[in-house]
């Protein structure tokens, strides 16, 4: 991923420098990770038009294991690797 990208993450919906096939994966990822937030008809179907049943079920096993990384870190008082920019 580009430095572009990596600084353009917060407003990928919007952005031109994402795919659809990104935008699609970056949104499933919100919507696993974001309390309150649900994989919805419409975002089933945004994956399904850009990945396979088992790329599908690849990426919800990836977001899911970075999610529990995340929790097992903070938990553990693990610092941040810098790879993303932390709220103030």
């Amino acid at each position: 991923m580009t430095e572009d990208k990596l600084h353009a993450l917060e407003t990928f919906t919007e952005s031109p420098l994402f795919s659809e096939r990104e935008k699609a994966a970056l949104a499933f990822a919100e919507a696993m990770t974001v309390t309150g937030r649900k994989v919805d008809p419409s975002l089933r179907e945004r994956l399904k038009a850009q990945f396979s049943d088992d790329a599908v079920i690849e990426l919800a096993g990836l977001i899911a294991y970075q999610n529990m990384s995340s929790k097992f870190n903070a938990g553990l008082d693990v610092p941040a690797q810098g790879f993303c920019r932390l709220p103030d």
